[in-house]
């Protein structure tokens, strides 16, 4: 008889309760029995399965005594269970109100979830409320979902009597290996998909369709072209309208905009989709931001390189970056004599060429050589966005080449580097993830005790650290080796995968690149190589830098620091000899002397976002001094032009920030993951 352990929904904390139960018991069966036991207020509606989330309706286990942990309604935990029904309840709707649709998939995707699907008369954005009127009916039906296994060649018949003919098409192709399948019931409403779902629908407080997109049939531009309807849903109204005020605020922020509003950078369809072009102040911005990390670079040991834009396919080859990731890097340009080059996907492979141009010995290691190096991905047109999703972008990278004695000092570095870099951003919140191979999975290069060494040697040094986080997840290592990557979560509570640190003991082996050392015992011995970005993409990072500050930078960031303003055109002469005391100080500075009147003025550069004014009329001229003016704090006062410079040098020299970003919580919470349709 199957037993189960399940925690006390009260009070999780508590040792776990043991229950046994009939063998083909569901855990419905247990939750019926918590609900006996607290008089009917423990209402769970998902549970945590060993860790794992899944459906009520999923079977106890017949072995083993696994813990179970009942989440009610409320529980964010349970959040992704909630919207994977509640794409279930927007496609029956959108099923009763259009004739002929045909439905793809429908997972949740972040704070909310979407469906694909095509219909004979394209759905448009004036459609939305009604379908949202629709699924208020059959959430306050509260039909139940039922779960409906049959055999493979079943589930075709009955996709073919629902008239689904992408759902044919997919078991007959992607699920062909599959003895058995899923169907999900809620009254006339059935649907191919392997959960989990809550028992019924009665639970989805507030939902809102957010959104309609363009889409292919599993992400293929070869094939069907269908509408992608995305929506979101929460718990309680009041956590949606929370929610839809942060997404108000994060269009305001969208970097897209703000990027056009301040000149910072623009995207031309001539020169081509996914290739940043920087204006003068956003290339200052990038200019700043690399003079920082070269500073660093600097004083931390490492030596600049420079490789070129495209290298040889054979190279890459060896690397393993083609053809393990070929669907993500442009076509090879063919060239005389059968020779293939490709668009630098990765800079390592390059670096390891200068690493190799002259034998080493271990007196050079570690070698710490670092680049701003180009790169180009062949991304979909359909997943660019802005400056966070492109096809050409610029990479901090660095590689170490070191002994194995020196990893952990060498990685502890990297760390260190990154986190001073997140601390000079405002970047205060943030997590580690530690990325492991997936053991069941081909894709990962080199035998397993080099994984083994790789991935002991970073979960090491990053508990050591005391980093937040540090819970590996399979799956998530690059091909070659672990790594440590930094998740921080912006102003809006967004998270973003940005630094990464990456420990490889594969390209240099002699499967690969085959480097080489002497030791002090003068044999040969194989380096270890490190790759890291504290940034990442330049162009990533600085479009999540402008909407975390919402395009107000701090002073020593910002594309223009000090806009002088004088208060009539008396005052021009003095103005410019302030400004030129400004910019002999370091600053960037501006003037203005337009014909507008002050006040008019000070609105101008407060729109800009400029962080600091020097206001100056015929006072100052004759007293020496000028008034500052900060775009958040206001009127600071007067005071004399020497100790203005000074102020704004000294708080310029020590990257400060002074007006951190205010957390605004766009659905950070972490929430567990949910599977999705076949």
């Amino acid at each position: 008889m199957p037993t189960i352990q399940f925690l006390d929904p009260a009070d999780p904390t508590a040792a776990p309760q043991s229950r046994s139960f009939t063998t083909g018991s569901r855990l419905a069966d247990v939750a019926e029995a918590v609900r006996a036991d607290t008089n009917g207020s423990c209402q769970p509606i998902a549970a945590l399965l060993a860790g794992k989330l899944v459906g009520l309706d999923s079977l106890v286990p017949e072995e083993g005594e696994p813990t179970v942990e009942l989440l009610q309604a409320g529980d964010p935990r349970a959040l992704p269970v909630m919207r994977h029904s509640a794409a279930h309840v927007m496609a029956r709707a959108v099923l009763r109100l259009f004739e002929d649709v045909e439905l793809a998939f429908g997972p949740t995707v972040g704070d909310g979830f979407y469906y694909d699907m095509r219909a004979k008369r394209p759905i448009t954005e004036e459609d939305l409320p009604v379908i949202e009127a629709e699924m208020r009916k059959i959430i306050a039906e509260d039909e139940a979902f039922e779960r409906v296994e049959v055999e493979r060649d079943r589930a075709v018949e009955i996709v073919r009597d629902l008239n689904q003919p992408l759902k044919v098409e997919h078991i007959e192709t992607g699920l062909a290996e599959h003895p058995t399948l899923s169907f999900y019931r809620q009254g006339e409403f059935v649907d191919l998909c392997r959960g989990p779902h809550i028992p019924s629908p009665g639970c989805i407080g507030g939902f809102k369709l957010t959104s309609l997109a363009g889409a292919y049939w599993k992400g293929d531009a070869n094939n069907a072209q269908l509408q992608r309807l995305y929506g979101t849903a929460w718990f309680t109204q009041e956590d949606l309208d929370r929610h839809l005020e942060a997404l108000e605020e994060a269009r305001k922020r969208d970097h897209r905009v703000l990027g056009k509003q301040l000149d910072l950078f623009t995207i031309s369809p001539l020169v081509g989709s996914g290739l940043v072009l920087w204006m003068p102040k956003g290339a200052t911005l990038r200019s700043v931001l690399e003079g920082f990390v070269r500073e660093e670079l600097t004083a931390r040991g490492y030596e600049p390189v420079y490789t070129p834009h495209i290298g040889k396919v054979d190279l890459y080859k060896i690397s393993g970056h083609y053809p393990y990731y070929a669907d993500s890097q442009f076509k090879p340009i063919e060239m005389h004599e059968d020779e293939q080059y490709l668009l630098k996907p990765m800079n390592c492979p390059h670096h390891t060429m200068i690493y190799k141009a002259r034998p080493r010995s271990y007196r050079e290691l570690p070698l710490r050589l670092a680049e701003f190096g180009t790169v180009y991905r062949y991304e979909q047109s359909g997943e660019l966005g802005g400056m966070t999703r492109v096809r050409g972008f610029t990479q901090d990278d660095a590689h170490i080449f070191c002994t194995p004695e020196q990893v952990e000092q060498e990685v502890a570095g990297c760390i260190d580097f990154t986190l001073k870099v997140l601390e000079s951003l405002a970047f205060d919140s943030y997590r580690v993830r530690l990325g492991f191979r997936d053991k069941a999975s081909d894709k990962y290069v080199g035998p397993p005790e080099r994984w083994d060494e790789a991935e002991a040697a970073i979960e090491k040094v990053a508990r050591e650290m005391n980093l937040p986080g540090c819970e590996p997840e399979p799956g998530e290592a690059a091909f070659y080796g672990p790594k440590i990557d930094f998740v921080i979560n912006d102003s809006l509570g967004r998270e973003w995968q940005l630094g990464t640190v990456q420990l490889d003991y594969n390209l240099p082996s002699a499967e690969r690149f085959d480097l080489e050392y002497i030791g002090a015992d003068n044999a040969r011995h194989k380096p270890v190589m490190i790759h890291r970005a504290p940034l990442g993409s330049m162009e990533r990072f600085i479009g999540v830098l402008i909407e975390h500050f919402a395009g107000a930078f701090p002073l020593w960031l910002a594309p223009e620091q000090v806009r002088v303003i004088p208060v009539s055109a008396k005052s021009e002469a003095y103005a410019r000899t302030v400004e030129a005391a400004f910019q002999a100080a370091g600053l960037r500075t501006g003037l203005d002397l337009d014909a507008e009147k002050l006040g008019a003025k000070i609105r101008n550069a407060q729109l800009e976002l400029v962080p600091m004014m020097v206001v100056c009329g015929p006072r100052d001229e004759a007293a020496g001094t000028v008034s500052l003016r900060d775009r958040l704090d206001g009127d600071l006062g007067a005071m004399s032009l020497e100790e203005a410079v000074a102020r704004l040098k000294d708080e310029n020299a020590r990257r400060a920030v002074r007006h951190k970003p205010k957390p605004l919580g766009l659905g950070g919470t972490k929430q567990a993951a949910a599977a999705d349709d076949y």
